[in-house]
Order: structure tokens, then sequence, then C-alpha cells
């Protein structure tokens, strides 16, 4: 922060270090700061085409106000991220005087008991529908001037009924899911499912996999050294099946991945353990997540590293501190029923 503060009292231009220095305003929760960033970058772009470039980095949003216009919400990046962001459905129904939501076919089913969310076709059909904005999902804090202090909002914002989804056996142990591994693009989130053979020593726990992709290929054919996981968890595609089991359990422990973002959004403990250099929607620091009350963060000391966040996230285990009850979201979760 200090050296590209420092370079700008030298005469560099914002927008050459606008995507670093925006990362450093938006770790350091310093969001108003971040969004004049943003505004810096908007105004560059202006008029430049983005339709060629792949969803996952097109910038939608062209400045224009969205109260009182028909906007078209796209969700062009990943599955967390789409999770994460489509929070903001109910203040843009409030804002706008029509809105479509374009998402990823796999969310629908979920997506549509986000309250209001009204009309959502698959991605790729949003240029048919009539809209005089389109706005990226992830671009929306920014046209909202969101405060940090607004966060989280009402949580849970996903519901679906567990009957959807695979029964877990109820024998009085507590259940615990697992997700060891995130997308191959950012290996250093991910870590061997070995890494928690601990939890299958600890008693009262029965261990099931929510792990989705590859590494499920791997552990599935005897190549990792596994903890012994219960019958019955879900390694399903479908989001709607894996939520449903999610709210079966009694915590989460994941990776920086799709999972972590589903169970928060649906008011499920989850523990989330987080590489060194953590994205920016995690901040510099901190146990807890502004955008997930139920979720706790177990953070990298040093780079690749994960001694000390697991040996700290077993502590927390065998001191039970793990079931305490989250506050208001049973309350709040049943009002989505």
């Amino acid at each position: 922060m200090a050296a590209y503060r420092s370079a700008l009292r030298h005469g560099i231009a914002l927008i050459d270090i606008a995507e670093e220095y925006w990362k450093c305003l938006m770790l350091a929760g310093r969001f108003a700061a971040a969004w004049t960033v943003s505004d810096a970058v908007l105004r560059r772009r202006a008029g430049l085409p983005e339709s060629g470039l792949p969803y996952h980095v097109r910038q939608v949003w062209d400045g224009t106000p969205l109260a009182g216009r028909k906007v078209l919400l796209r969700c062009f990046h990943g599955l967390g991220d789409t999770l994460q962001f489509i929070r903001f459905v109910p203040r843009l129904r409030r804002l706008a005087a029509d809105l479509v939501v374009e998402a990823q076919p796999e969310l629908i089913g979920l997506l549509r008991s986000v309250p209001g969310i009204g009309r959502i076709v698959p991605l790729g059909a949003g240029d048919a529908e009539p809209h005089e904005v389109a706005i990226e999902s992830m671009e929306v804090p920014h046209a909202l001037r969101l405060r940090l202090a607004e966060l989280p909002g009402p949580v849970p914002y996903l519901w679906v009924e567990q009957r959807r989804g695979t029964a877990l056996p109820r024998d009085g142990r507590r259940r615990v899911g697992l997700v060891w591994e995130a997308g191959g693009w950012d290996p250093r989130r991910s870590l061997p499912v070995s890494s928690f053979r601990p939890l299958a020593e600890m008693p009262g726990l029965a261990l099931f996999r929510l792990q989705r992709g590859p590494a499920l290929g791997a552990f599935e054919s005897g190549a990792s050294a596994a903890p012994r996981f219960d019958a019955g968890g879900t390694t399903s595609d479908d989001v709607v099946a894996t939520a449903a089991a999610i709210l079966q359990l009694d915590l989460v422990i994941t990776v920086d991945t799709a999972a972590t973002h589903l169970a928060g959004a649906l008011g499920a403990r989850v523990w989330t353990l987080l590489p060194f250099a953590a994205d920016w929607r995690w901040l510099a620091a901190g146990r807890r997540s502004p955008w997930y009350p139920s979720m706790r963060l177990f953070r990298q000391e040093r780079p690749g590293d994960w001694q000390a966040p697991l040996a700290e996230l077993f502590r927390r285990l065998r001191s039970g501190e793990a079931w305490g009850r989250a506050p208001g979201i049973q309350r709040l979760r049943s009002r989505l029923r």
C-alpha cells in the first residue's frame, strides 16, 4: 500500500497500477477507496469491446446507472463467485425496473431460492433478453458503492429442502463434510486429503466427502492416503444435492473453492482453510469473514505450509469449539423455509 501511494505521489498514473492497488485496498477493507480505482478503470475501457474475451475475464458494466432500468445480471465468473455475489439480487430488484439473471446452468435450480430473484436464464442466453444495462455479478458491489459495514446482509440467502439429496446417517456422531482440493488453476489453495487423517482418530466424528472434480477420481482410485470416510457422503455434481447434504452436516471443512461459498450462503457452519496470500475477499487478516457470519478462517502463516492452520483446526475440534451455535442463523434459516 505504501509503495503504491508513493508511486502516485511521484506521478505514476493510477490506471497503470490499478489492479494491484485495488487488491490492496480491498484486502484492507477500504472499499470506498477501491471504488475510486474501479471508476478509473471504467473510464479507461469505455467503448472497448469485451464480447470476444473468455467469460471469466469480461468486464460488462459500462457505468450506466441501474436505478429504474431493465437490468441483466450476468454471472460470468466461477460458481463460487456467483454464489457469493447473488446475495445482491434483492437490492437490485428494489433498485431496477426489471431484473433478469443469466447464470451457470448447474446453479439455476439453487438460485431460484434467492428471495425475489425472478427470471433466470442459462449462461449464453442473456443477449436475447431485453435490457437497458448489463452488469457482471462481481461488478455489483462497485455499482452499489458497497461499504464493508453493510456486510453480510441477510444470511442465509439460499435454501434447499434436505430431502433433495442423499440422507446422511444419524448415529449420534457429529457429521463433518470435507473438501480438500480447489480448481487446478490455483494449486496453492489445495492440500492432500491425507492431511485430514487425524480427523478419523477423533471420537464422535463421522466424515463425509463433498469433493468434486479430479481430486475425487484420485481418491476413488486409491492414489491418496485418505482418512476413513463414512458411507453416504455426496460426490454428486448436482449442486442442489450437495446443498441438501451440507444442511445435514454439523460442520463443513473446506479449502477456498465453491463449497465454502455454498456453505456460507446456506448459513451452515463452515471452516475455511486459506493460503498465505489469500484472495482479496477474505481480507488480509482475521478469523471471521465479513461475508459469512457462520464461517471461521484458518490462514497459512507461511506460503505453502498447512501445518499451523491444520493444527489450530484440529485443536479447536478437539476442544468442542466447533459445535457452538452460530447466533441468529437458525432463526434466519427458518424464515426462508
